[in-house]
């Protein structure tokens, strides 16, 4: 191996280990560290950690621990990768930078530049001024993709947008504007991971009257999203659904929606429907990712499905038995 390939298998154990975090980690970013010593014929990993949790240590806190006694005068001569820019500021916990400083690794392997206005380079900027070699943008797509929830947040000071939908196979929601089940028991379960995955949920007022939906993590793990209507006509902060006794927040738009988003530190949303809702952040171009479900069954009759823009691609297509998961990328 030459060393961007060494440094590339590094940094995927670092974005493997950085996922763990998916839930509990935010709204820090998901960070992972691999402390590796060795040349390029011969290299172990003596240490390795993720960001559990907010408020606990970071990655290279945990990875630095992680170090059996009889292995710490090796980190004279290690080399610790990191998927996201250590910090260099005091927040909850001290600045990693420093600690790796006061460790004395000989070299750092960043992934990606952490975009957060506390850090911005600042942390990569006193790595060198030590004296340490620091190598930045190894998979730079890959580590920036996991954490595009956080860049977007702190970039657009908005959450990320997810439009999801499940529709038949001739391109309707309902049938003859009846509710219709279009997911798979696997499908479903998909849709619960993505509820306990991201921040917060909104439907509009139509699909909240007549679906009574829930909005819960019911067959996955995890916390239940915040759960928003948008609706100009129902007044009021929240109210609960008569079939879910689940509180529901309510905002007049989305520009609303969004500032409530950010202010709640929200970093996420997935927009869930109806058909009038999603149509009006495709519109608008306000979004980040679509997901849509396309199922086995037909209708002929009904509300039609969201109209996606001719000139987008598709990302990526998975299939799950006969109904597929079509993928698409705001490139904007």
């Amino acid at each position: 191996m030459n060393q961007q390939e060494i440094d590339e298998k590094y940094m995927r154990r670092c974005l493997q280990l950085a996922a763990n975090g998916r839930q509990n980690a935010r709204p820090n970013p998901m960070v992972g560290a691999v402390i590796v010593v060795g040349d390029k014929e011969s290299s172990r990993i003596i240490g390795e950690g993720y960001h559990v949790r907010c408020g606990e240590g970071h990655a290279e806190v945990n990875a630095f621990a992680s170090v059996r006694k009889e292995d710490e005068p090796l980190l004279r001569d290690s080399t610790i990768y990191v998927s996201l820019e250590p910090c260099s500021h005091y927040g909850k916990t001290p600045p990693c930078a420093d600690l790796i400083i006061k460790k004395g690794v000989r070299r750092v392997v960043v992934g990606c530049i952490d975009e957060f206005a506390k850090v911005q380079g600042r942390g990569i900027r006193k790595l060198r001024e030590a004296g340490i070699e620091v190598t930045v943008g190894v998979l730079e797509e890959e580590c920036r993709w996991l954490n595009r929830r956080f860049f977007t947040f702190h970039r657009l000071h908005r959450p990320y947008i997810i439009l999801k939908w499940a529709q038949t196979a001739d391109g309707f929601l309902d049938d003859h504007f009846q509710p219709l089940s279009i997911s798979t028991p696997l499908t479903k379960m998909l849709v619960h991971r993505l509820r306990a995955e991201e921040d917060a949920i909104v439907v509009g007022r139509t699909t909240w009257e007549r679906e009574c939906p829930r909005l819960t993590v019911r067959e996955w793990t995890g916390k239940d999203p915040v759960r928003f209507v948008l609706s100009s006509s129902l007044q009021g902060s929240a109210a609960e659904n008569g079939s879910s006794h689940s509180p529901f927040m309510f905002v007049d738009s989305i520009e609303a929606l969004l500032t409530a988003c950010y202010e709640r530190q929200l970093q996420s949303l997935v927009v869930e429907g109806g058909c009038d809702t999603l149509q009006r952040f495709i519109d608008r171009g306000i979004w980040d990712e679509i997901r849509v479900e396309t199922g086995s069954v037909t209708s002929s009759e009904g509300t039609r499905s969201p109209v996606i823009p001719p000139q987008l691609k598709q990302h990526r297509v998975e299939h799950y038995g006969d109904n597929t998961v079509t993928y698409y990328l705001n490139q904007q």
